[in-house]
Protein backbone atom coordinates (compact mmCIF):
# COMPACT_ATOMS: atom_id res chain seq x y z
CA UNK A 1 0.00 0.00 0.00
CA UNK A 2 1.30 3.49 -0.81
CA UNK A 3 2.02 6.04 1.90
CA UNK A 4 -0.81 8.50 1.27
CA UNK A 5 0.02 12.12 2.20
CA UNK A 6 -2.41 14.08 0.03
CA UNK A 7 -5.39 14.54 2.34
CA UNK A 8 -5.79 18.16 1.23
CA UNK A 9 -6.77 16.81 -2.18
CA UNK A 10 -9.20 14.19 -0.91
CA UNK A 11 -9.79 11.94 2.07
CA UNK A 12 -10.68 8.26 1.96
CA UNK A 13 -14.37 7.86 2.77
CA UNK A 14 -15.16 7.20 6.41
CA UNK A 15 -16.96 3.95 7.13
CA UNK A 16 -19.80 5.88 8.77
CA UNK A 17 -20.29 7.77 5.49
CA UNK A 18 -20.28 4.58 3.45
CA UNK A 19 -22.84 3.03 5.80
CA UNK A 20 -25.06 6.13 5.68
CA UNK A 21 -24.87 6.22 1.90
CA UNK A 22 -25.79 2.54 1.57
CA UNK A 23 -28.69 2.93 4.00
CA UNK A 24 -30.10 5.84 1.99
CA UNK A 25 -29.17 4.61 -1.51
CA UNK A 26 -32.71 3.42 -2.20
CA UNK A 27 -34.23 6.82 -1.46
CA UNK A 28 -36.53 8.23 -4.12
CA UNK A 29 -37.23 11.85 -5.04
CA UNK A 30 -37.48 13.90 -1.82
CA UNK A 31 -39.70 16.39 -3.62
CA UNK A 32 -42.48 13.87 -4.19
CA UNK A 33 -45.66 14.11 -2.10
CA UNK A 34 -46.36 10.37 -1.71
CA UNK A 35 -44.99 8.12 1.01
CA UNK A 36 -41.67 7.19 -0.61
CA UNK A 37 -40.98 10.84 -1.32
CA UNK A 38 -41.81 11.85 2.24
CA UNK A 39 -39.49 9.14 3.55
CA UNK A 40 -36.65 10.43 1.37
CA UNK A 41 -37.43 13.98 2.48
CA UNK A 42 -37.14 12.89 6.10
CA UNK A 43 -33.64 11.49 5.48
CA UNK A 44 -32.67 14.72 3.71
CA UNK A 45 -34.11 16.85 6.52
CA UNK A 46 -32.14 14.86 9.09
CA UNK A 47 -28.93 15.47 7.13
CA UNK A 48 -29.68 19.18 6.83
CA UNK A 49 -30.40 19.48 10.55
CA UNK A 50 -27.17 17.65 11.43
CA UNK A 51 -25.11 20.00 9.28
CA UNK A 52 -26.85 23.03 10.78
CA UNK A 53 -26.21 21.79 14.31
CA UNK A 54 -22.52 21.13 13.63
CA UNK A 55 -21.80 24.35 11.72
CA UNK A 56 -23.81 26.84 13.77
CA UNK A 57 -26.59 27.81 11.40
CA UNK A 58 -30.28 27.18 10.72
CA UNK A 59 -31.33 24.17 8.59
CA UNK A 60 -32.84 26.48 5.98
CA UNK A 61 -29.41 28.06 5.50
CA UNK A 62 -27.90 24.72 4.40
CA UNK A 63 -27.86 24.36 0.60
CA UNK A 64 -26.57 21.06 -0.81
CA UNK A 65 -24.44 21.36 -3.96
CA UNK A 66 -22.42 19.00 -6.13
CA UNK A 67 -19.05 20.25 -4.81
CA UNK A 68 -17.18 22.99 -3.03
CA UNK A 69 -16.37 24.44 -6.44
CA UNK A 70 -20.05 24.77 -7.29
CA UNK A 71 -20.73 26.30 -3.87
CA UNK A 72 -18.00 28.91 -4.46
CA UNK A 73 -19.44 29.70 -7.89
CA UNK A 74 -22.99 30.08 -6.63
CA UNK A 75 -21.90 32.34 -3.79
CA UNK A 76 -19.56 34.63 -5.71
CA UNK A 77 -21.54 34.89 -8.95
CA UNK A 78 -24.85 34.98 -7.08
CA UNK A 79 -23.84 37.69 -4.60
CA UNK A 80 -22.23 39.72 -7.38
CA UNK A 81 -25.46 39.56 -9.41
CA UNK A 82 -27.46 40.57 -6.35
CA UNK A 83 -25.32 43.64 -5.69
CA UNK A 84 -23.61 44.61 -8.91
CA UNK A 85 -26.24 47.17 -9.93
CA UNK A 86 -25.01 49.51 -7.21
CA UNK A 87 -21.45 48.26 -6.55
CA UNK A 88 -19.96 46.23 -9.44
CA UNK A 89 -16.85 45.63 -7.34
CA UNK A 90 -15.23 42.47 -5.89
CA UNK A 91 -12.62 42.12 -3.17
CA UNK A 92 -10.60 38.90 -3.04
CA UNK A 93 -7.04 37.65 -2.43
CA UNK A 94 -4.29 36.44 -4.79
CA UNK A 95 -4.02 33.02 -3.06
CA UNK A 96 -7.54 31.68 -3.66
CA UNK A 97 -8.34 28.23 -5.02
CA UNK A 98 -9.08 28.27 -8.78
CA UNK A 99 -12.79 27.81 -7.95
CA UNK A 100 -12.71 31.38 -6.63
CA UNK A 101 -9.81 32.82 -8.62
CA UNK A 102 -11.24 31.90 -12.01
CA UNK A 103 -14.79 32.88 -11.05
CA UNK A 104 -13.61 36.36 -10.07
CA UNK A 105 -11.59 36.60 -13.30
CA UNK A 106 -14.67 35.66 -15.33
CA UNK A 107 -16.78 38.33 -13.65
CA UNK A 108 -14.07 40.89 -14.36
CA UNK A 109 -13.66 39.87 -18.00
CA UNK A 110 -17.31 39.32 -18.94
CA UNK A 111 -19.30 41.50 -16.55
CA UNK A 112 -17.03 44.50 -16.02
CA UNK A 113 -16.34 43.87 -12.35
CA UNK A 114 -13.55 45.87 -10.78
CA UNK A 115 -11.39 43.79 -8.47
CA UNK A 116 -9.17 44.60 -5.51
CA UNK A 117 -6.94 41.92 -4.00
CA UNK A 118 -6.00 41.90 -0.32
CA UNK A 119 -2.21 41.41 -0.25
CA UNK A 120 -0.50 38.57 1.60
CA UNK A 121 2.86 38.66 3.38
CA UNK A 122 5.80 36.27 3.01
CA UNK A 123 4.07 33.74 5.30
CA UNK A 124 1.01 33.54 3.02
CA UNK A 125 -1.36 35.36 5.39
CA UNK A 126 -3.54 38.31 4.37
CA UNK A 127 -1.68 41.33 5.69
CA UNK A 128 -3.70 44.43 4.81
CA UNK A 129 -7.49 44.83 4.98
CA UNK A 130 -7.68 48.42 3.73
CA UNK A 131 -9.38 47.44 0.46
CA UNK A 132 -12.40 46.37 2.51
CA UNK A 133 -13.07 50.01 3.37
CA UNK A 134 -14.52 50.40 -0.14
CA UNK A 135 -18.04 48.96 -0.62
CA UNK A 136 -18.27 45.89 -2.85
CA UNK A 137 -20.90 43.52 -4.21
CA UNK A 138 -18.96 40.69 -2.56
CA UNK A 139 -15.72 40.10 -0.71
CA UNK A 140 -14.31 36.58 -0.70
CA UNK A 141 -11.46 34.91 1.18
CA UNK A 142 -10.50 31.32 1.91
CA UNK A 143 -10.40 30.33 5.59
CA UNK A 144 -7.19 28.33 5.08
CA UNK A 145 -5.02 28.00 2.02
CA UNK A 146 -5.14 24.68 0.21
CA UNK A 147 -1.40 24.66 -0.53
CA UNK A 148 0.30 26.04 2.58
CA UNK A 149 -2.50 25.60 5.13
CA UNK A 150 -2.15 29.26 6.18
CA UNK A 151 -5.18 30.22 8.30
CA UNK A 152 -6.56 33.59 7.27
CA UNK A 153 -8.07 36.30 9.51
CA UNK A 154 -11.60 35.64 8.29
CA UNK A 155 -13.32 37.04 11.41
CA UNK A 156 -11.46 40.35 10.95
CA UNK A 157 -12.33 40.37 7.25
CA UNK A 158 -16.03 39.82 7.93
CA UNK A 159 -16.06 42.52 10.59
CA UNK A 160 -14.22 45.06 8.41
CA UNK A 161 -16.49 44.35 5.43
CA UNK A 162 -19.62 44.71 7.57
CA UNK A 163 -18.80 48.38 8.15
CA UNK A 164 -19.42 48.90 4.42
CA UNK A 165 -22.38 46.47 4.26
CA UNK A 166 -20.30 44.26 1.96
CA UNK A 167 -21.43 40.59 1.93
CA UNK A 168 -18.59 38.12 2.52
CA UNK A 169 -18.13 34.63 1.12
CA UNK A 170 -15.76 32.25 2.93
CA UNK A 171 -14.26 29.25 1.15
CA UNK A 172 -14.02 26.85 4.09
CA UNK A 173 -13.27 23.73 2.03
CA UNK A 174 -9.93 23.05 3.76
CA UNK A 175 -11.05 23.80 7.34
CA UNK A 176 -14.44 22.11 7.62
CA UNK A 177 -14.04 19.24 10.06
CA UNK A 178 -10.61 20.57 11.12
CA UNK A 179 -11.48 23.88 12.83
CA UNK A 180 -14.63 24.83 14.76
CA UNK A 181 -17.16 26.63 12.55
CA UNK A 182 -20.07 28.69 13.84
CA UNK A 183 -21.65 30.36 10.82
CA UNK A 184 -23.80 32.77 12.82
CA UNK A 185 -20.96 33.84 15.10
CA UNK A 186 -18.63 34.34 12.14
CA UNK A 187 -21.15 36.64 10.48
CA UNK A 188 -20.30 35.70 6.89
CA UNK A 189 -22.99 35.83 4.22
CA UNK A 190 -22.08 32.49 2.61
CA UNK A 191 -19.64 29.65 3.30
CA UNK A 192 -18.58 26.73 1.10
CA UNK A 193 -17.47 23.19 2.06
CA UNK A 194 -16.89 19.88 0.28
CA UNK A 195 -17.74 16.46 1.69
CA UNK A 196 -14.77 14.52 0.40
CA UNK A 197 -12.35 16.78 2.26
CA UNK A 198 -13.64 15.45 5.60
CA UNK A 199 -14.31 11.85 4.65
CA UNK A 200 -17.65 12.07 2.88
CA UNK A 201 -18.38 11.08 -0.72
CA UNK A 202 -17.11 12.90 -3.77
CA UNK A 203 -19.77 14.70 -5.75
CA UNK A 204 -21.48 16.59 -2.94
CA UNK A 205 -20.72 19.84 -1.17
CA UNK A 206 -22.61 22.45 0.73
CA UNK A 207 -23.20 26.16 0.78
CA UNK A 208 -24.31 27.93 3.92
CA UNK A 209 -26.34 30.94 2.82
CA UNK A 210 -28.06 33.49 5.01
CA UNK A 211 -31.64 34.39 4.24
CA UNK A 212 -30.55 37.87 3.22
CA UNK A 213 -28.67 38.95 1.28
CA UNK A 214 -28.99 35.65 -0.54
CA UNK A 215 -27.06 34.84 -3.72
CA UNK A 216 -29.11 34.90 -6.89
CA UNK A 217 -29.21 31.51 -8.62
CA UNK A 218 -26.81 30.87 -11.49
CA UNK A 219 -28.74 27.79 -12.69
CA UNK A 220 -32.48 27.44 -13.25
CA UNK A 221 -35.07 24.73 -13.55
CA UNK A 222 -36.55 23.94 -10.16
CA UNK A 223 -37.24 25.30 -6.73
CA UNK A 224 -35.07 22.91 -4.74
CA UNK A 225 -32.65 24.26 -2.12
CA UNK A 226 -34.50 27.60 -1.84
CA UNK A 227 -34.14 27.98 -5.61
CA UNK A 228 -30.46 28.79 -5.07
CA UNK A 229 -29.34 25.39 -6.36
CA UNK A 230 -32.12 23.75 -8.40
CA UNK A 231 -32.11 20.06 -9.19
CA UNK A 232 -33.10 16.86 -7.39
CA UNK A 233 -30.94 16.50 -4.29
CA UNK A 234 -28.80 13.37 -3.89
CA UNK A 235 -30.31 12.12 -0.62
CA UNK A 236 -27.79 9.30 -0.07
CA UNK A 237 -24.81 11.61 -0.50
CA UNK A 238 -26.35 14.26 1.75
CA UNK A 239 -26.82 11.64 4.45
CA UNK A 240 -23.24 10.44 4.03
CA UNK A 241 -21.95 14.03 4.16
CA UNK A 242 -23.73 14.61 7.46
CA UNK A 243 -22.38 11.37 8.96
CA UNK A 244 -18.81 12.19 7.93
CA UNK A 245 -19.09 15.73 9.25
CA UNK A 246 -20.41 14.54 12.61
CA UNK A 247 -17.54 12.08 13.07
CA UNK A 248 -14.97 14.58 11.84
CA UNK A 249 -16.13 17.26 14.28
CA UNK A 250 -16.24 14.76 17.15
CA UNK A 251 -12.61 13.77 16.47
CA UNK A 252 -11.41 17.31 15.74
CA UNK A 253 -9.58 18.19 18.94
CA UNK A 254 -7.82 14.85 19.27
CA UNK A 255 -6.88 14.74 15.57
CA UNK A 256 -5.51 18.29 15.60
CA UNK A 257 -3.11 17.39 18.42
CA UNK A 258 -2.09 14.10 16.79
CA UNK A 259 -1.53 15.61 13.34
CA UNK A 260 0.37 18.58 14.77
CA UNK A 261 2.85 16.17 16.34
CA UNK A 262 3.23 14.18 13.11
CA UNK A 263 3.56 17.34 11.00
CA UNK A 264 6.22 18.74 13.36
CA UNK A 265 8.12 15.45 13.24
CA UNK A 266 8.08 15.54 9.43
CA UNK A 267 9.19 19.17 9.37
CA UNK A 268 12.05 18.61 11.83
CA UNK A 269 13.18 15.51 9.96
CA UNK A 270 13.27 17.32 6.62
CA UNK A 271 15.16 20.29 8.04
CA UNK A 272 17.74 18.08 9.76
CA UNK A 273 18.41 15.73 6.85
CA UNK A 274 18.21 17.94 3.76
CA UNK A 275 20.16 21.14 3.04
CA UNK A 276 18.65 24.27 1.55
CA UNK A 277 14.93 23.78 2.18
CA UNK A 278 12.25 26.45 2.54
CA UNK A 279 9.27 25.78 4.80
CA UNK A 280 6.28 27.62 3.34
CA UNK A 281 3.75 26.58 6.01
CA UNK A 282 4.04 29.18 8.78
CA UNK A 283 1.77 29.50 11.83
CA UNK A 284 -1.08 30.02 12.14
CA UNK A 285 -1.60 27.04 9.86
CA UNK A 286 -3.64 23.86 9.71
CA UNK A 287 -2.12 20.93 11.58
CA UNK A 288 -2.55 18.82 8.46
CA UNK A 289 -0.37 20.84 6.06
CA UNK A 290 3.36 21.05 5.42
CA UNK A 291 4.44 22.82 2.25
CA UNK A 292 8.17 22.72 1.46
CA UNK A 293 10.31 24.05 -1.38
CA UNK A 294 13.51 22.29 -2.44
CA UNK A 295 15.51 24.72 -4.60
CA UNK A 296 17.28 23.03 -7.48
CA UNK A 297 14.41 20.63 -8.21
CA UNK A 298 11.07 20.77 -10.02
CA UNK A 299 7.72 19.59 -8.71
CA UNK A 300 6.92 17.12 -11.48
CA UNK A 301 10.18 15.24 -11.01
CA UNK A 302 9.68 15.12 -7.26
CA UNK A 303 6.19 13.66 -7.61
CA UNK A 304 7.41 10.95 -9.99
CA UNK A 305 10.32 10.04 -7.72
CA UNK A 306 8.04 9.89 -4.67
CA UNK A 307 5.44 7.85 -6.54
CA UNK A 308 8.09 5.33 -7.60
CA UNK A 309 8.99 4.99 -3.91
CA UNK A 310 5.37 4.41 -2.89
CA UNK A 311 4.74 7.88 -1.47
CA UNK A 312 1.77 9.93 -2.66
CA UNK A 313 1.97 13.70 -2.15
CA UNK A 314 1.21 16.78 -4.21
CA UNK A 315 3.41 19.19 -6.13
CA UNK A 316 3.31 22.76 -4.98
CA UNK A 317 3.27 23.95 -8.58
CA UNK A 318 0.79 23.58 -11.39
CA UNK A 319 1.41 22.51 -14.96
CA UNK A 320 0.24 25.06 -17.50
CA UNK A 321 0.44 24.20 -21.20
CA UNK A 322 3.12 21.59 -20.47
CA UNK A 323 5.37 24.04 -18.65
CA UNK A 324 6.12 23.44 -14.99
CA UNK A 325 5.80 26.75 -13.17
CA UNK A 326 5.55 27.93 -9.63
CA UNK A 327 2.11 28.17 -8.07
CA UNK A 328 0.28 31.49 -7.84
CA UNK A 329 0.23 31.09 -4.05
CA UNK A 330 4.02 31.08 -3.73
CA UNK A 331 4.23 33.92 -6.23
CA UNK A 332 1.89 36.03 -4.08
CA UNK A 333 4.13 35.25 -1.09
CA UNK A 334 7.09 36.76 -2.92
CA UNK A 335 8.97 33.50 -3.51
CA UNK A 336 10.96 33.58 -6.75
CA UNK A 337 10.67 30.95 -9.47
CA UNK A 338 14.11 29.47 -8.82
CA UNK A 339 13.27 28.70 -5.20
CA UNK A 340 9.60 27.84 -5.55
CA UNK A 341 9.35 25.65 -8.63
CA UNK A 342 10.44 22.51 -6.80
CA UNK A 343 7.82 22.32 -4.06
CA UNK A 344 5.87 19.60 -2.31
CA UNK A 345 2.72 19.68 -0.23
CA UNK A 346 2.49 16.94 2.36
CA UNK A 347 -0.99 16.85 3.86
CA UNK A 348 -1.85 14.49 6.69
CA UNK A 349 -5.12 12.95 7.80
CA UNK A 350 -6.89 10.49 10.02
CA UNK A 351 -5.09 7.37 8.69
CA UNK A 352 -1.60 8.91 8.70
CA UNK A 353 0.74 7.10 11.08
CA UNK A 354 4.20 7.50 12.61
CA UNK A 355 5.32 4.77 10.23
CA UNK A 356 4.21 6.85 7.25
CA UNK A 357 6.30 9.79 8.44
CA UNK A 358 9.30 7.53 9.10
CA UNK A 359 8.99 6.09 5.59
CA UNK A 360 8.96 9.53 3.99
CA UNK A 361 11.95 10.69 6.02
CA UNK A 362 13.85 7.53 5.07
CA UNK A 363 13.31 8.10 1.33
CA UNK A 364 13.18 11.85 0.86
CA UNK A 365 16.84 12.89 1.32
CA UNK A 366 18.02 10.53 -1.42
CA UNK A 367 15.14 11.53 -3.71
CA UNK A 368 16.01 15.20 -3.34
CA UNK A 369 19.69 14.44 -4.00
CA UNK A 370 18.73 12.61 -7.20
CA UNK A 371 16.37 15.40 -8.28
CA UNK A 372 19.10 18.00 -7.79
CA UNK A 373 21.66 16.00 -9.71
CA UNK A 374 19.58 15.83 -12.90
Amino acid sequence: MPRYLDYAATQPMRQCAIDAWVDAAGSLNPGSAYGSGRKARSVLDDARETVAELLGCEPIEVVFTSSGTEADNIAIQGLFRAGSDTTPHIISTPIEHPAVLETVDKLRAEHGATVDLLPVDSTGHVSDLAALDTPAAVATCMWANNETGAIQPVADIVQRAAAQSTPVHIDAVQVTGKLPINFHELGATTLAASAHKFGGPRGIGLLLARRTPAPQPIAFGGGQERGIRPGTVDVASASALAAALRESVADMEQETARLSALRDKLKAGIESSIDNVIINSVEPTLASHLHVSFPGTDGDSLIMLLDASGIEASAGSACHAGVNRMSHVLEAMGIDEEHGRGSLRFSLGRLTTDEDIDAVLAELPELIRRARSV
